[in-house]
């Protein structure tokens, strides 16, 4: 009963993956939805991709192995989409881009793209990469195959959809996802748990002080959480790129406020969930072993499908949005750019002489894809060759996630290497754009290098867990970035104006 429940919503997610491909008719509806979506559609979209593996399979072995204060790894990514949302997220929406990498160039001019780039695909796939290798897991012990056909047959099924119809197919499949996983764990999988183990009172009350404290693991390792999650928030291209999809600055706004809530929510009930499971399934080593477990131990089959669906919707939600990301930062910002084609600029009639003047021809910051943008009409590539190139870097691009899956051993391991990189590579450069005027483009390199360098250097030395591989990455990016930026020329005064137009509009 159980597996038949999952079959079900997978065949589900590729006919909401079908009927999204029938909404996708440009390259905005491709690759951000069309930028309308409005308030319901995108708070899903937005819980749902930030809500994967790492946060559900994750964050309930981690309370199993480190009670209550278990749960600062998904707190923290629900602290970063508050402060993304209230802060940041209606000024990014006005940019009307499509990738983070084409921020920094608006603000800082050439010369940053391809480094930015070259982070935030890695960072996609990572992030992509983490959520495959959970839900493998509930296909293993669904069906009873091995990790190889685990990840073929999820990571093929994601890929499939995704590549349909793009951001509007990850949109719907997102907003389904986010109501089943709100039923599965909330409704369903934490009653039933708490039940299990004794009601919540006497849980506590059998457990030591240190594993129902909210801060039990220390505040070394809770600052370490919030500087790689709640910061990492901030910039992920992932998440950028629901942003670039509200219809406006307030949807942007409170959306992304109503989104981050519901993260803090999910994050205390996959701890808790993860604490009942120590007196359900005892003497589980593997922490990512312990989700699927204390299903099997604590629920009827046809209640356990439901929440393990719940699971894959959480992962596959993740999975997807962020190879869409890692896809579109692929191509926008290291592939094309390198080839210097001019044949994919859609432009708008107000923007295209000042951007043009700017950045150059060959920059899709030219338009910056704004809401009614079309193609010129002397380029010879039509909408469907653009949609065409885009399905083909998501399919290729899904393929090394599928790769990588299947040698990843931790989706928390993988979640930190990407989050790492993410953080101490990009972090610096892109707050700087928004709050240092006196920032450049000789800062944002040296930031990004040394940053980035730092980073993996620590966490080959001292271990992929060690706080200081984020701590003197982020030390080395700031380093890089005041004194590259103040010991070059200021941006050019054209460029400044070029970015202050776009954000004033």
């Amino acid at each position: 009963m159980d597996s038949l429940v999952v079959i079900i919503y997978l065949a589900a997610m590729v006919g909401f993956g079908i009927w999204g491909r029938y909404k996708a008719k440009n390259q905005d509806d491709f690759l951000v939805a069309g930028r309308r979506l409005g308030g319901w559609l995108y708070t899903g979209t937005m819980s749902a991709v930030v809500l994967g593996g790492a946060s559900t399979i994750g964050g309930v072995g981690l309370g199993y192995t480190s009670g209550l204060s278990g749960m600062w790894l998904v707190f923290s990514i629900g602290l970063g989409i508050i402060a993304l949302s209230l802060f940041f997220a209606p000024r990014i929406q006005k940019l009307e881009i499509y990738t983070v990498s084409q921020m920094l160039e608006l603000r800082y001019g050439k010369g940053s793209r391809l480094v930015s780039g070259a982070i935030m695909t890695a960072y996609g796939l990572m992030i992509s990469t983490t959520s495959t290798v959970a839900y493998a897991t509930i296909f293993h012990a669904l069906f009873d195959i091995n990790k190889f056909w685990s990840v073929l047959i999820g990571g093929g099924i994601v890929i499939l959809y995704s590549m349909l119809g793009g951001m509007w197919s990850i949109t719907l499949t997102d907003f389904v996802q986010f109501f089943i996983q709100t039923i599965g764990i909330f409704l369903i999988m934490l009653p039933i748990v708490l039940n299990k183990s004794g009601g919540i009172t006497e849980l506590f009350a059998s457990m030591p002080a240190e594993q129902t404290s909210p801060v039990g693991i220390g505040w070394q390792a809770i600052l370490g959480y919030i500087l790689i999650y709640t910061l990492g928030l901030l910039i992920g291209q992932d998440i950028w790129q629901r942003v670039f999809t509200a219809r406006s600055p307030g949807v942007a706004r409170w959306g992304g406020l109503s989104a981050g809530i519901y993260c803090l929510l999910y994050a205390v009930a996959g701890a808790l969930i993860g604490m009942a499971a120590t007196k359900i399934v005892p003497g589980i080593e593997v922490q990512d072993d312990v989700f699927v477990a204390v299903v099997d131990a604590a629920m009827s089959p046809l209640l356990g499908g439901l929440v393990l669906a719940a699971a894959l919707a959480a992962m596959m939600s993740t999975a997807s949005g962020s190879l869409m990301a890692a896809a579109t930062v692929c191509r926008q910002d290291i592939v094309e750019p390198l080839l210097a084609r001019k044949d994919i600029v859609p432009v708008t009639a107000e923007s295209a002489g000042d951007a043009d003047s700017v950045h150059g021809d060959d920059s899709p910051l030219s338009s910056g894809g704004a809401r009614k943008s079309t193609l010129v009409k002397s380029l010879v590539r039509e909408t469907g060759d653009e949609i065409r190139d885009s399905r083909i870097y998501l399919i290729g691009l899904g393929v090394v996630t599928l790769i990588l899956a299947m040698i990843m051993p931790s989706v928390v391991e993988a979640l930190t290497v990407a989050y790492n990189l993410l953080v101490a590579g990009l972090f610096i450069p892109i707050l700087g754009g928004l709050i240092f005027k006196r920032g450049n483009i000789i800062g944002v390199m040296a930031g990004m290098i040394l940053g980035s360098l730092t980073t993996i250097v620590i966490m080959i030395t001292m271990g992929i867990y060690s706080n200081e591989a984020i701590y003197l990455g982020l030390i080395a990016s700031l380093l890089g970035y005041v004194i590259g930026s103040l010991a070059s020329k200021p941006t050019p005064p054209e460029v400044m104006a070029a970015w202050k137009e776009r954000l004033n509009r």
